[in-house]
């Protein structure tokens, strides 16, 4: 295939719609998002279609799910002018292209994917059967169709999502050397807080209750920021803290990079308390998600702003994945 330069790259990327978005969604996901339209064409997918993996006894959820998360995505920068946002499940050609995508692959392989393995454990998925569905063993074939169907080059995502990454690789690879090469091989582009930490210490997630969300307003802030872990160690207001051991300092160094020094050194020389800390730090917080808040409520005064914004993103997908599916039903003699 032709080189691209950047410039002419695509990059495919995209969250499961469980609702209003949080920090970890944000610093993991989210604001990388919003650089790389500096440098890429981007398509941003609404991956409805992936909550059925684990969750398809909920499906009335979705549809509000989905407006709540494209809220936060504008209201954080993504560019409805410059990027491509879309919901999975209203570009019919993503089921027929993991349809075609899925005989390329062997159960095995998919079996043998450390992701699905540790879904398996952290889900605790029963053998036999009521364990695993087949469309969660699939999810990888889905999520290949997903990406390639856009020809992308590079897909944002974390460590945990590599696997999956090289899945969509070999696939590709497969197709180009049966069919010819219709597929660019995608490069995982990792970010670097990939695993943000939530309020307990462990990763920020909705299922774990331990989160702070975009749209939270300074008062909510403050009241979660009370119940953050901080070093164990640090018994009376008088011991010297380590913020190293302290998920508040983790904070402080990404929401007000430049007051992280000073606050070091005050919390080692017990000349800050936790309290204190935690309330200026809940402070810095608000005073960062600001700007989104105040671009969600303008947004959210507009009836059907969302809709809008939906449906002309569709008609865009729609029209790169029909292009690709065209050549792919050539290339196969299907259709």
């Amino acid at each position: 295939m032709t080189p691209v330069t950047t410039k002419q790259q695509i990059i495919l990327s995209g969250n499961r719609p469980t609702g209003r978005l949080h920090l970890g969604n944000y610093t993991g996901a989210l604001e990388n998002w919003v650089a790389l339209q500096q440098d890429y064409r981007c398509y941003f997918m609404v991956a409805d279609w992936h909550v059925l993996t684990t969750d398809y006894e909920h499906t009335p959820q979705i549809p509000d799910n989905t407006r709540e998360m494209v809220l936060d995505w504008i209201s954080a920068g993504l560019d409805p002018e410059t990027s491509t946002i879309f919901v999975q499940s209203h570009i019919k050609e993503h089921a027929e292209l993991y349809l075609l995508l899925a005989m390329l692959i062997s159960t095995a392989r998919l079996e043998r994917n450390p992701t699905l393995k540790e879904q398996v454990r952290d889900l605790k998925i029963d053998e036999g059967e009521e364990g695993m569905s087949y469309g969660h063993l699939g999810y990888p074939v889905l999520q290949a169709a997903d990406i390639l169907i856009y020809r992308a080059h590079v897909v944002p995502v974390g460590e945990d999502q590599l696997p999956h990454i090289e899945i969509t690789r070999e696939i590709a690879r497969k197709f180009n050397r049966l069919y010819g090469e219709v597929f660019p091989i995608p490069d995982g582009k990792l970010t670097k807080f990939a695993r943000f930490p939530g309020l307990d210490g462990r990763r920020m997630s909705k299922s774990l209750g331990n989160t702070i969300e975009l749209a939270d307003s300074p008062e909510t802030i403050q009241t979660k920021i009370k119940t953050a872990f901080t070093d164990p160690q640090r018994k009376r207001r008088q011991d010297p803290g380590r913020p190293e051991y302290c998920l508040i300092y983790t904070y402080w160094q990404k929401f007000q990079p430049l007051t992280a020094p000073e606050i070091y050194e005050a919390c080692t020389t017990a000349k800050i308390g936790c309290v204190e800390c935690k309330q200026r730090v809940g402070q810095a917080i608000a005073d960062y998600l600001a700007p989104l808040r105040e671009k969600r409520k303008a947004l959210e005064a507009k009836p059907g702003a969302m809709e809008e914004v939906i449906h002309a993103g569709d008609a865009k997908a729609r029209a790169a994945a029909v292009e690709t599916m065209t050549e792919v039903r050539e290339r196969m003699h299907i259709g």
